[in-house]
């Protein structure tokens, strides 16, 4: 088994992105036929018999939406609240895994096609040696380098076993900040979305102006911090 492991390992990339295609194929099939009226309609029928499949892809991807609808599922009883942290933890976990192994067995084909991102992968190292594993902690909340920081540890010769218990941790914690919330505030959410969907001409102007605001925020906060330990080093 160790052996198959570490044959596959090299093709971790390859893999994650042939699974990917196929799930969102799955998803597309079943939306089609899924036995109700109505996209929104779809999309919940969906949510209630793959839920947790979904879940577990979508937190690989690292998509905050994804644990949003698992809180919102939580609140109305579709979703179980822990085993939903859990299994968007453990996506998190799994796709920070595959980025982590695409770096490690594939230093050159990763420098090589991803050129353009040097800086950002010498920000990730500067990171590393000034911060040590709680930078590991903290990838999930910076904007711009959640996968080149996993890919950058995996080019160096970080303990790969130190790596996956700091980002397992890491993963259920963001998986429990991201889900508890909307579980417990689920009423109130509730509400701005049924308003949202009847008012959605104001929604999407105001929601795209707030997203917007918070992704410039972390964008620039980020270059600022890469600017500034760039130059220090």
């Amino acid at each position: 088994m160790r052996e198959l492991f570490r044959k596959i390992q090299p093709y971790s990339g390859k893999i994650f992105a042939l699974g990917l295609i196929l799930f969102i194929s799955f998803l597309a099939y079943n939306l089609y036929n899924a036995p109700v009226e109505g996209l929104d309609e779809k999309f919940a029928y969906l949510l209630r018999k793959y839920g947790y499949i979904i879940l577990f892809v979508w937190g690989m991807l690292e998509g905050e939406a994804g644990l949003v609808m698992a809180g919102l599922l939580a609140h109305t009883g579709d979703m179980n609240l822990y085993i939903a942290i859990f299994v968007a933890g453990l996506g998190g976990f799994a796709g920070d895994q595959v980025y982590f192994y695409i770096g490690r067995f594939n230093k050159k084909a990763v420098l090589k096609k991803l050129i353009s991102q040097r800086r950002k992968f010498a920000f990730a190292h500067l990171l590393l040696k000034k911060h040590g594993w709680p930078i590991i902690f903290a990838q999930r909340y910076m904007y711009g380098m959640r996968t080149i920081i996993p890919m950058s540890i995996g080019i160096t010769r970080y303990d790969a076993r130190k790596f996956a218990l700091i980002n397992l941790i890491s993963a259920w914690a963001w998986a429990a900040i991201t889900i508890v919330p909307v579980w417990y505030f689920g009423n109130e959410i509730m509400v701005v979305l049924h308003w949202a969907k009847e008012h959605w001409y104001l929604a999407i102007p105001i929601a795209a102006t707030f997203g917007g605001g918070i992704i410039y925020y972390f964008n620039k906060a980020t270059k600022k911090m890469e600017r500034r330990m760039l130059d220090e080093n």
